[in-house]
């Protein structure tokens, strides 16, 4: 019994420090860098919004769009309508977006909406750089210009902090921005200080055509960011991280809507790390790269609620070896490190949500939302397309 109990402690163990001393250092890294010098505001980028069924929020994402502290003559705004059946296409034009309606019932998704895009840049040759931005979502106006300056500086990959834009709307929201500044923030400035690739989240990024040529897009899958990202990283290069800009977009609060989405979250990032683990480790060992290295490290990192889990297992484990056994005491010792670690990474990402005293109460209810998201991960079903998600 002691032997089997002392193999769980060392299966347990073992993840559980790699993690917890990856999210540690990645927090005592993450202190804000000086934002660089202003650009020469030369660079032309086509933004692309890629909208299905969004009516109710790409108004506002335009509205916000056409604010930006860009000249007009060197930025356009392409809105790809994809497979709508709501006044998505109308409203846009209205707002003088130039919108592109397609319709493919076979090539759903995303991925296949922002490959179409780029396709229609690329071809007209206009623009030099495209920034891609949800629908759902509002920029800060100097998002071209957090982004040009480091194309100027001679990054080819862009991606500037993805936040949230209802923050206070329930608790959910709450745990969430605390999460996304933990995963995007604190995550982001550490590798950015270490000259690796931060990655690509979804909204907020940019591209150059250039590297487009280079790296041709092809990431389809439920969590296509993710995937070209880790392409990115492969052909050697990383994406940078512009800090002082911003995309915020809308979480949802409720239960059900919370839980469609998380189970998609969740079933891409784990298709995505089956698929692309390999590689990324035979290219961080086999050509020696950092980026690589990072990359492997961020996909054998599980989501925060794991780590968590995880943790809970460790230190049970290692106190049913101690109390019969005190020699077995060091496992306690490394449980507990473990939990400061977490403990000091979560408290970073709150003290960078700006949610207060309200949200620290939030993280009262982690119990609540580790069982939610247990039992989301439980009773999720195989998505494959893109899959609107629901406004409140």
């Amino acid at each position: 019994m002691t032997t089997l109990l002392h193999i769980a402690l060392v299966l347990l163990a073992a993840p559980a420090v790699l993690a917890c001393s990856y999210l540690l250092a990645l927090t005592a890294l993450s202190r804000r860098a000086v934002p660089p010098r202003a650009s020469a505001r030369q660079i032309r980028f086509d933004i692309v919004v890629p909208a299905h069924d969004e009516a109710q929020v790409i108004e506002r994402t335009l509205a916000s769009l056409a604010a930006l502290d860009w000249p007009a003559d060197r930025r356009r705004i392409h809105v790809i309508a994809d497979n709508c059946m709501d006044p998505t296409a109308d409203i846009a034009r209205r707002c003088g977006a130039r919108v592109h309606e397609r319709r493919d019932e076979q090539e759903r998704g995303k991925g296949y909406a922002l490959r179409y895009a780029f396709n229609i840049s690329k071809r007209e040759g206009w623009a030099q750089a495209i920034v891609v931005v949800d629908a759902d979502s509002k920029v800060s106006p100097n998002l071209l210009e957090a982004i040009a300056v480091r194309l100027e500086g001679g990054e080819h990959a862009v991606q500037v902090h993805y936040g949230v834009l209802n923050p206070l709307d329930s608790w959910r929201t709450r745990l969430m921005t605390i999460a996304m500044e933990c995963f995007h923030t604190v995550r982001s400035r550490a590798r950015e200080r270490l000259r690796v690739s931060c990655g690509i989240r979804g909204n907020g990024w940019c591209v150059t055509h250039e590297l487009l040529t280079r790296v041709p897009y092809g990431a389809f899958s439920l969590t296509e960011d993710l995937e070209y990202g880790i392409e990115l990283g492969r052909s050697g290069y990383r994406v940078a991280y512009a800090d002082e800009a911003h995309v915020l977009g809308e979480m949802v609060s409720g239960a059900r809507a919370a839980g469609r989405q998380r189970q998609r979250w969740e079933q891409g990032r784990s298709r995505l790390v089956r698929a692309k683990i390999g590689p990324v480790l035979r290219c961080a060992l086999g050509r020696r790269s950092r980026v690589c290295a990072d990359l492997a490290l961020d996909l054998l990192v599980p989501p925060l609620s794991a780590v968590v889990l995880l943790v809970i297992a460790f230190l049970g484990a290692a106190l049913g070896a101690f109390l019969p056994h005190p020699a077995d005491l060091p496992w306690v010792w490394a449980a507990l490190a473990c939990w400061v670690a977490l403990i000091l990474y979560v408290a970073r990402g709150w003290q960078l949500s700006g949610v207060g005293a309200r949200g620290c109460l939030d993280l009262l209810r982690v119990p609540v939302f580790l069982a939610w998201k247990l039992s989301v991960s439980i009773g999720s079903r195989a998505a494959v397309a893109w899959i609107r998600t629901e406004r409140e």
